[in-house]
């Protein structure tokens, strides 16, 4: 048997600034972006570039206890790993484009990482795993 995770739901609070900051200031792809007039929403889809993984789907928020999580959807923890092939260029070109980083780079047994939040707040780790770390050997 072979099963993945497909997406990943990320509340978000409206679809096109969700779209606009994670492609302009991340480089994420836009999948796919189709109305859905049956249930009055968008079907959107992202990506980080050349990703064959999971993708996210961004989901507006449609009821007030839904909106209570926007930005915050791991209670304060990090909650989504941006796996990279190369830390130093994804961390300069992501200060550059004005992402705010809470926790700065450093060297750990497992890689190399720095924690950066996203438009809404959610935490999120940018990382580059060690050559002989187990997950270097599903993503590059």
């Amino acid at each position: 048997m072979k099963q993945t995770i497909a997406h990943i739901a990320l509340v978000v609070n409206d679809y096109d600034e969700a779209i606009a900051f994670y492609t302009n200031k991340l480089g994420f792809i836009l999948i796919e972006d189709t109305y859905q007039p049956e249930q009055e929403k968008r079907w959107v889809v992202i990506s980080p570039p050349n990703s064959t993984g999971t993708t996210i789907l961004l989901a507006k928020a449609s009821k007030p206890t839904q909106k209570n999580f926007i930005g915050n959807q791991a209670g304060g923890r990090v909650f989504l790993f941006l796996a990279t092939d190369d830390f130093d260029r994804d961390y300069h070109n992501y200060v550059a484009k004005g992402i705010e980083f809470v926790r700065p780079p450093k060297k750990a047994d497992y890689g190399k990482v720095a924690v950066f939040k996203d438009l809404y707040g959610n935490l999120w780790d940018l990382i580059q795993f060690s050559d002989n770390h187990g997950m270097t050997q599903r993503f590059f």
